[in-house]
C-alpha cells in the first residue's frame, strides 16, 4: 500500500486551480439559467461526462469492478448526487450563486457526524464540536440578521439558502456511502460513473415533472455546458482523485476550502451580487467551523512535526 504524501508545490498549485473551478460552478450555472435550468444543465453535463468516463473505465480495465454487488451502493451514491444537485439547481432559482456556494460547503460537517456515529477512531474532539457550533451558529446569524438580499426573488432567498444545506447534507450522505460500501475500495473513474449516471437519469425525469426542459441556444449557454463537462466533470474530479491517491487528504481537504471564497468572489465580480452584512459574518464563522472540523487531523500534524 502506498504511503500517501505531504502536499508539495505541485499538489497545492493543481489545488488552487480545482478551487477555481468548483468555485465558479454555481456561477456558470447560474449565469445560463435563463437559457436552461440549472437542473437540466447539470443533467446534460452528467450525461456526456458518464459517456466518456465509460470510455476511460474500459480503457483501464476497470469494468470488472462494476461486477457483483457494487450496483447496489452504486445506485444509492447516484441517487444522493442527483439529488444534491437537484437541491443546488432548484436553490439556485431562489438564492445568489455566493450564498449557495457557502451553504453547499457545509458537506464537510455532515459527514463528520456521521463518520462521528459509525467508527470510534473518527469520534469528534472538542475542538470540532466548537466547530460544528460555530458553523451552525454562522448559519443562523446569515438568516435572522438578513437585510434585503439582491438576488432575484429577494424575499424568497432563504429558500434558496437552505435548498444549498440541503444539498450539502446530500453530499455529505454521499461520503458516508462510499465510506461504508464496497465503494471504498473501488477505482475512483467507477465510483464517479455511477454518479454522473445518477444524475444524468434521475435530474433529466426531475427537469421534465417541473417543466423545466426549455433550451434557448446562446454563446452564454454554449459556455457554460464547455465549462462544466470539460473542466467541472471530467477533469476536476479525475486531477482530485488522483491527488487523493498520492496526497494526503486531510491537507487537500484544507486547502479545498479556498472554493466558497472564489465562489463568493466569482459571484460578486461577474454576476454583480452584492453580500449583506449578516451574510458575510455568518459566512466567515461558517468557513472558520468547517475549518476546525476538518483541519484538526491537519493541525494535529503539523504540531507533531
Amino acid at each position: 500500500m502506498n504511503q500517501r504524501r505531504e502536499l508539495d508545490g505541485k499538489a497545492t498549485s493543481l489545488m488552487v486551480a480545482l478551487c477555481i473551478i468548483w468555485g465558479a460552478q454555481q456561477v456558470a450555472l447560474k449565469a445560463a439559467a435563463p437559457d436552461m435550468a440549472p437542473i437540466l444543465q447539470i443533467g446534460v453535463r452528467s450525461g456526456i461526462a458518464a459517456l466518456i468516463i465509460y470510455f476511460l473505465v474500459l480503457l483501464r480495465g476497470e469494468a470488472g469492478a462494476m461486477r457483483g454487488g457494487a450496483w447496489k451502493p452504486g445506485l444509492t451514491v447516484g441517487a444522493l448526487f442527483a439529488l444534491e444537485y437537484l437541491f443546488v439547481g432548484e436553490g439556485l432559482r431562489f438564492t445568489s450563486a455566493s450564498h449557495m456556494s457557502i451553504f453547499l460547503y457545509t458537506a464537510p460537517i455532515f459527514a463528520a457526524l456521521g463518520l462521528h456515529l459509525r467508527f470510534p477512531e473518527e469520534r469528534l474532539a472538542r475542538i470540532q464540536w466548537c466547530g460544528i457550533g460555530l458553523a451552525f451558529a454562522g448559519v443562523v446569524v446569515s438568516f435572522v440578521g438578513r437585510g434585503e438580499s439582491a438576488a432575484p426573488g429577494a424575499g424568497d432567498a432563504w429558500i434558496g439558502d437552505l435548498l444549498g444545506i440541503a444539498a450539502g447534507m446530500a453530499w455529505g450522505a454521499t461520503t458516508l456511502t462510499i465510506r461504508f460500501s464496497r465503494l471504498a475500495g473501488m477505482p475512483a473513474t467507477v465510483t464517479l460513473l455511477y454518479q454522473l449516471l445518477g444524475a444524468f437519469g434521475l435530474l433529466l425525469i426531475a427537469a421534465a415533472m417541473l417543466g423545466q426542459t426549455e433550451v434557448t441556444a446562446t454563446p452564454i449557454l454554449g459556455a457554460s455546458l464547455a465549462f462544466q463537462i470539460v473542466l467541472v466533470s471530467l477533469v476536476s474530479f479525475l486531477v482530485w482523485f488522483s491527488l487523493l491517491r498520492t496526497y494526503l487528504a486531510s491537507r487537500l481537504g484544507v486547502l479545498s476550502f479556498m472554493t466558497p471564497i472564489f465562489g463568493v468572489i466569482f459571484g460578486v465580480a461577474i454576476l454583480d451580487e452584492t453580500l449583506d452584512l449578516s451574510f458575510v459574518l455568518g459566512s466567515i464563522m461558517v468557513l472558520a467551523g468547517i475549518l476546525l472540523v476538518s483541519g484538526r487531523e491537519w493541525a494535529m500534524g503539523n504540531r507533531a512535526n
